[in-house]
């Protein structure tokens, strides 16, 4: 009993001696070439592109995206975010903790991912009382934005809740200090 033939897939010719076996098909070594620049592959790995194989090479060249945080070719798994593409590690925060972001949410401004900490610590309106990032409703008076517990009198440290209150040194007093 013999072994059934090997055809070529390339040029559909029986394989007589060597043979390479790779995307499920025979080829003769010759043959089993780049379908870009047509130079036989004989590097152990090769890359995949419309089920024929490309040299690392032409796969850089012709089909890798370029990481938007290295400039360097994406070779493996590319991240999409904020329309561009990104290698998983290059993928971080671009404040001040570098923390990875791949499967979390994220803020974006002018064009660069942060967590949600360094986004708030750096962009965030900050409280004319405390002085921190404001993240929830603020109240505004004052020509300046409040946590709504900061706003204040500035005598007795009541939080203000009524819509009139007093001015003393730009700092709210309360309708009972201002009298």
């Amino acid at each position: 009993m013999s072994e059934p033939m090997s055809i070529c897939h390339k040029c559909n010719e029986v394989i007589q001696q060597r043979i390479i076996t790779a995307l499920g098909k025979t080829w003769h070594p010759e043959h089993f070439a780049c379908k870009d620049c047509q130079r036989p592959i004989s590097e152990a790995t090769f890359n995949i592109q419309a089920d024929e194989p490309v040299c690392s090479d032409c796969f850089v060249k012709n089909y890798s995206g370029t990481c938007f945080g290295c400039k360097q070719p994406i070779l493996e798994r590319t991240i999409k975010a904020m329309e561009k593409s990104w290698h998983e590690d290059c993928f971080v925060c671009n404040g001040p903790c570098k923390k990875p972001l791949v499967g979390t949410s994220f803020y974006e401004r002018d064009g660069h991912p942060y967590c949600r900490t360094d986004f708030e610590q750096l962009f965030a309106a900050r409280c004319a009382g405390c002085g921190n990032p404001i993240t929830e409703n603020a109240i505004v008076a004052l020509n300046a934005k409040w946590h709504r517990e900061c706003f204040q009198c500035k005598k007795c440290n009541t939080p203000i809740t009524a819509s009139s209150f007093a001015v003393e040194d730009n700092k709210p007093l309360c309708t009972a200090c201002s009298g």
